[in-house]
């Protein structure tokens, strides 16, 4: 039999509901100004619907303004003098406060479970209605799920740990109050919405329970669709940068040695000066970054509407952050020396170095497998062919520029998937530090699958063969990088198809 099941969102006035609503949502719904009283009355709005007709539906609810008379005017409700002072005298005197206890009547008399939503910024001295607020909750009397509203940027996940238990300790002693969530409006993850729709089945009645087991199944299939959907935007992306060339004119042999003797200088110490080929290869970057900017903003974009959002992709900084990591393919004469092609092949071998010690900074590693590499370059020049099947010179992205491409995709990824559409239009902003920390740690760990996908460059096939391998390596490394900003939230059943397990948020 097809259920419905209600949540009730209820605060103080102007602390954010409509704001949260429409980010739960995904779509537009109420006005949202920086005053009082926005919200005249309780409206409903269907949050997750399964094809068998259970609904979950979301209430949005006039703030509590004034809220100790509002509490009082709702204890007295049961007396006769309290029924005419609410009912009549209110409805004709002041119209908004009644319209406040209608509300709150339809809570206590249509809600499943109510999220009560607070500002996390004045624990510390607490703002004045908040005991006047509890107490309305339980004159209510259903189970509540206090959600901490305006938490600022996301932080490290033991610091926001302590701000959530800080609140539960103070709110423990409140019957009513079955868990506390962090959950802001402008800077919540689907992640963290799993675990309160997981704690709100939970709360309900056992007789209810199946049905919010569907809506919230049908909620991550959602959410499972729209993750896969953006790793795929990943994977392609990468997949793109790392099979794109910029062919050079031949600069001929001589000018090839030039470039090679130029470059050995350079690693010495010494200046940069590659003659007439240097406008040319410095062009050719230009291309190549130029390519890859306009990919990143792109993918951005199809991410951002793939998360229901609006808005545009601001220009980034690839061209300055990805400026070292070119790697030149020279097309090499057999028989002849091939310098800088050992130096290309020798910097890898050193990135390898530097990756084995655990970082994804390069830096004597790469200059030193470098030089040892120029040594043994002339017996390489058939192989180097052969494995690159170039035809003629080109300039490449090295897998150290691979690397920070995977990086700045997963962190590209957070900033979408955390932005709620309450916040407005998508705008770039800087990521949290330790979001770049756990990002990178993770790809640390598999940075052997990874050196494994890169490889499958030299292959005729190599797009499609890049896309197929760096799915499961990003979804991978983006599960694991959730659940390590998230313990002990659903993300293996949401992003990973295998079913998670949720500690208990109020405990």
């Amino acid at each position: 039999m097809p259920q419905t099941i209600a949540l009730s969102l209820v605060s103080h006035t102007n602390v954010g509901k409509t704001t949260l609503a429409r980010t739960l949502l995904g779509r537009d719904v109420g006005v949202v100004r920086d005053q009082a009283h926005v919200t005249e009355a309780a409206e409903a709005y269907p949050m997750i619907e399964t094809a068998d007709g259970d609904r979950m539906l979301l209430w949005d609810t006039p703030g509590f303004g004034d809220s100790a008379r509002l509490a009082r005017r709702l204890a007295a409700s049961s007396e006769p003098i309290g029924w005419l002072l609410g009912q009549v005298w209110d409805r004709f005197r002041d119209r908004a406060f009644w319209s406040t206890q209608q509300a709150i009547r339809n809570v206590r008399d249509g809600a499943d479970v109510v999220l009560y939503l607070v500002n996390a910024s004045e624990l510390t001295d607490g703002p004045g209605y908040l005991a006047s607020e509890l107490q309305l909750l339980q004159w209510i009397g259903k189970p509540a799920v206090v959600l901490l509203n305006q938490l600022g940027p996301p932080r490290a996940p033991a610091d926001e740990a302590a701000e959530v238990q800080a609140w539960r300790n103070r709110l423990a002693a409140v019957a009513p109050v079955r868990a506390v969530l962090p959950l802001d409006a402008f800077a919540r993850c689907w992640v963290q919405e799993a675990t309160l729709l997981r704690t709100v089945q939970g709360l309900l009645p056992e007789s209810r329970r199946a049905a919010c087991a569907r809506l919230l199944d049908e909620w991550l299939t959602r959410r499972r669709a729209v993750f896969d959907a953006s790793i795929a935007v990943l994977a392609e992306r990468l997949a793109r940068a790392a099979v794109d060339r910029e062919p050079l004119p031949d600069s001929g042999v001589l000018g090839r040695l030039r470039e090679a003797g130029a470059t050995l200088g350079t690693l010495r110490g010494g200046h940069d000066d590659t003659g007439e080929s240097a406008p040319d290869r410095r062009r050719a970057m230009r291309l190549l970054a130029e390519r890859l900017d306009a990919d990143v903003h792109a993918g951005t974009a199809r991410l951002i509407a793939l998360h229901g959002l609006e808005g545009h992709a601001s220009p980034g900084e690839v061209l300055t952050r990805l400026a070292d990591h070119f790697a030149v393919s020279e097309r090499l004469d057999e028989g002849r020396a091939a310098v800088l092609g050992g130096v290309v092949t020798g910097a890898l071998a050193g990135l390898k170095a530097d990756l084995a010690t655990g970082g994804l900074s390069f830096g004597a590693g790469m200059l030193t497998g470098g030089i040892l590499g120029a040594l043994g370059a002339f017996g390489l020049a058939r192989g180097y062919n052969v494995v690159r099947g170039a035809q003629s010179s080109s300039v490449a992205w090295t897998d150290a520029a691979l690397d920070e491409l995977a990086v700045t995709a997963l962190l590209g990824y957070l900033a979408v998937t955390h932005y709620g559409r309450g916040r407005g239009d998508w705008a770039a902003s800087e990521c949290p530090p330790h979001w770049h920390a756990i990002v990178v740690a993770t790809l640390v760990e598999r940075r052997r699958a990874f050196e494994a996908i890169w490889a499958l460059r030299a292959r005729t096939d190599a797009e499609s063969v890049l896309k197929t391998a760096l799915r499961p390596a990003l979804s991978e490394s983006a599960t694991e990088v959730l659940a390590r900003l998230y313990p002990g939230s659903v993300v293996a059943g949401a992003a990973g198809g295998h079913a998670g397990e949720t500690t208990d948020p109020g405990a």
